[in-house]
């Protein structure tokens, strides 16, 4: 090795000037990079005197850094602040060291190497368009139940990790409970933290701190206003960006726990002095704090309809709709689309966006599966946004990680470089994670994948994630149980013809059929292109697109088998709407062991938390349909569908005793129809 590089190896030594708790986390997590890609030293073994890293403090901006290789035993970095060293160390471990940002969450292989040279004599960072740039780790029912084979904090570590190698400096840690559980975690690796849209001033929910209690400003604005003295006097030591705002206990309005808020502009007028009353409690505790407010939801509206006024200097956070177009979220059946933009008459002014690359809505989101809108669209929803004005903070719903890396990895990209251009990021981050083995077939079924999403709506943004087969489903389940389907779902005039059950469902079941010979040609493709890759890239490969198009295959599967339940219980034939409703279930299943499979090695229980999408109850549900429809076609003296299905022919008839054994339970009797040859059973006159 040449003597005039500086030389990375296990001996390496760091120096800080600034002694804080983040420079203490970034140097440990570097020598720790030094330990995964790099061997000891042998001991009599002759190599590189070691040199050392000298983390000196300069005029520099915020974030901004220097590093210079001043010779083969010294490189000195200069910052101003704690971001400044931590993004410094974090590029020499990147472009040194090779170690990617989403190292951890696509398990990335190192081949250890006894020393490795920096190969630059000099680097200045470049400024970031966007100032505030974070991730909200939402609907974190996954990461919050698995600990990695190490300890609970194990998987938020990473996560924040995750986001500042990404170039991140901003994260909302967790919701509820875990976002004051991990923001001592978040501030101590140097990330500023801000708030749930819910939880405005991270204060405790008042219905947790009082049960007893109606949640009702005007009945209770003491206790309101203790709770946000608490919490600002709990986080004002960490660096925070305030979120003003009044919600109710929940993600919805503060109005349905207060119904004497009757009027739009009652409600407007209540938001407004709330929301200046807690920017002027923050100032009273913190000396030139960051606001924000978040236009989200209900907010959007008042705000459109000119019925909310903001304090001066808050960051105006508009939010998309969960499916990354920047109109107004759908709640419930209420679809109004207003677009979340700043207008004319707010350029004086600072804007941020709230964006999801997973969403939990009950409808039809993504929590298990990517986003199912191509980065394209991504980028020119955001891209247009920041044209609008939209550039002092970029936070990115990223929910539970792994299943949303490839966005993830696209939006940080992103907010680091507007110029990014989808389609060579993708073959980037193939190249980076998979390898460049079978590049071009990797490529086209990533892009196949949002081909073949469903839309099941006119809109461009108008796609279904894994939530839609099963909610859907869950609610036709419900009120087909409930009474027999003679109505139709409220709760789906969202999204198809209302006018009847049997509309619905037909509408429901031909969506699903137009889009699942398209995810079963991707899956067949995918797994053709597994059984070709290398094993590390095989592994990642079946634990990431793979594993989502076996999600959306066999959920789609699923639907259609329930589609033909349903032909069948319409015409009366009881039994075969017994069996196809068990083959939905089967389907569903195969959904749910696909994760499973998926729980290996560290990753082992990371689906087992599955309480959203929740994919095991539509299966269990669908097990409930079929004692329902069993109890119309067999009972009630449940004897007929036993003798058909296991008797042979010349027994069924001979009623000399009804039954020779127990009554088979709805499982053996699925059973047992399976096994039949050709699955097609004769109606029973009863």
């Amino acid at each position: 090795m040449q003597n005039d590089f500086f030389i990375l190896n296990r001996d390496v030594t760091i120096d800080a000037e600034l002694k804080s708790e983040p420079v203490r986390c970034a140097v440990s997590r570097f020598y720790r990079d030094l330990s995964m890609v790099l061997e000891p030293a042998d001991e009599g073994t002759e190599r590189a005197e070691s040199g050392k890293i000298c983390l000196k403090k300069g005029d520099l901006a915020a974030e901004e850094y220097d590093i210079y290789v001043e010779n083969n035993r010294k490189v000195t970095i200069t910052a101003s602040e704690e971001l400044g060293f931590i993004y410094a160390l974090i590029y020499i471990s990147e472009h040194c060291l090779q170690i990617l940002p989403f190292w951890f969450w696509n398990d990335q292989r190192f081949v250890k190497q006894k020393e490795i040279p920096i190969l630059f004599k000099k680097y200045h960072s470049e400024k970031k368009p966007v100032a505030y740039r974070g991730w909200f780790i939402n609907d974190e029912v996954l990461i919050s139940h698995w600990d990695a084979e190490k300890d609970a904090a194990y998987p938020w570590e990473m996560a924040f990790e995750a986001l500042l190698r990404c170039g991140g400096n901003t994260v909302i840690p967790g919701t509820d409970s875990n976002s004051k559980k991990y923001a001592g975690l978040a501030g101590d690796m140097g990330l500023w933290l801000t708030q749930h849209h819910a939880e405005p001033l991270g204060a405790e929910m008042f219905l947790r701190a009082y049960p007893d209690k109606t949640p009702s400003f005007k009945e209770y604005p003491d206790l309101f206003r203790g709770l946000w003295e608490e919490g600002i006097k709990r986080q004002m030591n960490h660096k925070i960006i305030w979120n003003l705002g009044f919600r109710g206990q929940g993600d919805t309005p503060f109005w349905e726990n207060d119904p004497q808020y009757d009027t739009p502009e009652k409600r407007g007028q209540l938001i407004s002095s709330i929301m200046q009353e807690q920017y002027d409690l923050v100032k009273k505790y913190v000396a030139n704090p960051v606001f924000g407010t978040n236009l989200y939801g209900e907010t959007m509206e008042l705000y459109q309809q000119g019925l909310i006024e903001l304090p001066d200097n808050v960051i105006m956070i508009w939010a998309d709709n969960g499916y990354g177009k920047m109109v107004s979220r759908r709640q419930g059946n209420h679809n109004p689309r207003v677009p979340a933009l700043p207008g004319e008459g707010l350029g004086d002014r600072r804007h941020g966006v709230y964006y999801h690359v997973s969403f939990y809505d009950l409808q039809a989101a993504n929590v298990l599966t990517m986003l199912p809108n191509p980065m394209e669209f991504v980028k020119k929803e955001l891209k247009h946004a920041y044209d609008c004005g939209i550039s002092t903070l970029w936070l990115v719903n990223c929910s539970n990680i792994k299943p949303h890396v490839y966005p993830l990895d696209f939006a940080a990209t992103l907010w680091n470089s507007l110029e990014t251009e989808p389609e060579k990021h993708l073959e980037q981050y193939i190249s980076r994670y998979y390898g460049d083995r079978s590049l071009k077939e990797m490529r086209e079924c990533f892009m196949e994948y949002f081909e073949a999403a469903l839309p099941y709506g006119e809109e461009e943004d108008e796609h279904a994630g894994e939530q839609f087969y099963n909610y859907v489903t869950r609610v036709l389940i419900h009120q087909w149980m409930k009474d027999g389907g003679n109505a139709a779902c409220e709760e789906l005039r969202w999204c198809g013809p209302a006018e009847s059950f049997a509309a619905q469902l037909q509408w429901y079941v031909s969506k699903c059929k137009n889009a699942c010979p398209r995810f079963q040609g991707l899956l067949d493709r995918c797994v053709s292109l597994a059984d070709e890759l290398p094993e590390d890239c095989r592994r990642l490969w079946k634990d990431s697109l793979l594993l989502q198009v076996k999600i959306h295959t066999f959920c789609l599967e699923g639907v259609i088998h329930f589609g033909k339940g349903y032909s069948a219980y319409e015409s009366s034939d009881y039994l075969n709407a017994f069996y196809e409703i068990g083959q939905a279930a089967d389907h569903f299943y195969l959904a749910e062991e696909a994760m499973k499979e998926c729980g290996h090695d560290k990753w082992k229980g990371f689906y087992d938390n599955d309480c959203q999408t929740d994919i095991k109850e539509t299966a269990y549900l669908l097990r409930l349909l079929m004692g329902y429809i069993r109890n119309i076609g067999d009972g009630p003296y449940f004897y007929q569908w036993q003798r058909l299905i296991i008797y042979p022919e010349r027994d069924r008839k001979i009623m000399l005793l009804l039954n020779y054994e127990n009554h088979l339970t709805d499982g053996e009797l699925y059973q047992a129809m399976k096994e039949k040859e050709n699955n097609k059973f004769d109606k029973i006159s009863l």
